[in-house]
């Protein structure tokens, strides 16, 4: 009799829909459907160990597709969108898809991908940024932004609230003009708060008897 623990779980790109038949060495053995809609038998260690994390569609259409445009910049940028979204041994996984950012289904397809790149981006300076970080890659999520606006759109920026307007640190430096290091450091290692962090003075007695130090 199986155990239905299995049952409704995922690993990798597969979720785990009913139990099947066992082996004939006795091996426990379950229907798991890739997130492609195609339905395969896999035996229980084989997908708690994660040895095939996907029926093929995505190691063999995905990635090893050949066609125009297979080893350039471009294809190089798909591939790692598509890796970090739907491969669980990709190392940034656990940051893309493991939160459900998925890759939309027409962009499965290198060719329609590049198509919208050729018809939107303006400068191949711009890297692909996701307006909106808690949804998926498709083209009304997408734009074109320099490194510096992708910066600004990371979840880890934390806005602050000063004279009735709410900007992330590095949006602060530029409009307050202060040492963004030093203040980053203030709030992040001493815990100071962002008011005392932008306004207390440099210690100058400390920081030129700290610089002696160095070149004694």
């Amino acid at each position: 009799m199986h155990s239905i623990i299995y049952i409704g779980k995922k690993f990798g790109n597969f979720t785990v829909i009913d139990s099947a038949e066992r082996a004939e060495n006795g091996t426990a053995r379950w229907v798991c459907r890739c997130i492609c809609g195609k339905e395969i038998i896999l035996p229980s260690y084989t997908i708690r160990k994660g040895k095939k994390t996907d029926c093929g569609c995505i190691t063999t259409r995905h990635y090893n597709a050949t066609h125009n445009g297979s080893n350039t910049p471009l294809y190089n940028m798909w591939k790692l969108m598509l890796y970090r979204c739907e491969n669980p041994k990709n190392h940034a996984y656990k940051d893309y898809g493991m939160r459900g950012i998925t890759v939309c289904e027409e962009w499965h397809d290198f060719l329609t991908f590049k198509k919208w790149v050729d018809e939107t981006r303006e400068s191949e300076d711009l890297t692909i940024d996701r307006i909106d970080n808690n949804k998926g890659y498709s083209p009304s999520n997408c734009r074109w932004a320099s490194k510096k606006v992708q910066s600004n759109n990371r979840r880890s920026n934390i806005k602050f609230e000063y004279n009735g307007e709410i900007h992330d640190l590095a949006e602060w430096s530029e409009i307050l003009g202060f040492d963004y290091k030093r203040v980053h450091n203030r709030i992040s290692k001493l815990g100071w708060t962002f008011e005392r962090a932008i306004s207390e003075p440099v210690n100058v007695n400390k920081r030129n008897k700290a610089q002696r130090r160095k070149y004694e």
